[in-house]
């Protein structure tokens, strides 16, 4: 049973908790829930604060904060002027996504790569490739072709190609056999460089026209198989308006703080990431999590 029950009369708040120093309101249970808030139309549980943490869950061995919804979303994190969310962990991952994740703005990173069970020893065994990675927003194609009886071939790209990238670079390799006379007879066009974005109607009506999805391989000879690969810069409008800035001066309060302050034998207090999650807040968790 609960210790204690409070009723919003539709007025004010069921229950209210207020300190000057520390925890308003806390509750605790060895068994069940320690705080437990329900409403049919506003929050279940508000906390706010001026100046420290609104809502602080801890858990010795289970979820320290557990959201959830059947229809909306389980956590929602916002802020004004700093992270909607932070997660930090000394051991272990700062956050498990279990499922698709879906991020509609810039992703910034250290490194990257792809971890799955092991295909030749899954039961004991991972295997991770890197990301390839580039300055610029590029993409990668390629493919393999057999030429005609004269030594030639017409590669047929995607009709969105063309009004997606920009900067073409080719490689080619001879397959079998030597192809020293291989080159490009025809590159992609660029014609379509400042092309306007049109309805999927329009852009359909000129597919057999896009000049700027093709290109023709010369120079080879009868049955010789090819391995062609095309690159291209983005230029879409997402990419012509976030480019990516190769190098950039730190922000004056970043300034003298590294990402990984170990690799450079700075000590720990050095890290960004003391700037984002200050020792203040660092200590005031600590001592909750040991009351």
């Amino acid at each position: 049973m609960p210790h204690v029950d409070g009723v919003d009369d539709g007025i004010g708040y069921g229950v209210s908790g207020k300190s000057d120093s520390w925890v308003g309101v806390k509750g605790q249970s060895n068994s069940g829930y320690g705080v437990n808030g329900e409403s049919n139309s506003f929050y279940g549980v508000l906390g706010k604060s001026q100046s420290s943490t609104g809502v602080l869950g801890l858990s010795d061995s289970e979820y320290g904060v557990h959201g959830g919804s059947r229809d909306g979303f389980g956590v929602v994190g916002s802020s004004g002027n700093s992270a909607g969310l932070y997660g930090e962990s000394i051991n272990d991952y700062a956050a498990v996504l279990d499922g698709k994740v879906k991020i509609t703005g810039n992703l910034e990173k250290a490194g990257g790569s792809f971890k799955i069970d092991h295909p030749l020893d899954p039961t004991n065994k991972y295997l991770c490739h890197s990301f390839v990675e580039s300055p610029d927003m590029k993409n990668v194609y390629d493919g393999v072709v057999v030429l005609d009886n004269k030594g030639k071939a017409e590669i047929e790209l995607p009709d969105w190609f063309g009004i997606l990238n920009k900067d073409f670079r080719y490689q080619l390799t001879a397959i079998g056999a030597p192809g020293p006379n291989l080159y490009i007879a025809e590159e992609i066009s660029e014609a379509t460089t400042n092309t306007k974005y049109s309805s999927s109607k329009s852009s359909s009506s000129n597919k057999n026209k896009n000049n700027s999805s093709r290109f023709k391989i010369a120079g080879g000879t009868s049955g010789m198989k090819v391995s062609w690969q095309v690159t291209g810069i983005r230029k879409d409008p997402w990419a012509n308006a976030n480019r990516i800035q190769v190098e950039e001066d730190k922000p004056d309060k970043e300034q003298g703080y590294y990402l990984h302050p170990d690799l450079y034998s700075q000590p720990e207090e050095k890290g960004i990431s003391h700037l984002l999650f200050p020792k203040d807040k660092r200590e005031e968790l600590a001592r909750a999590i040991h009351k």
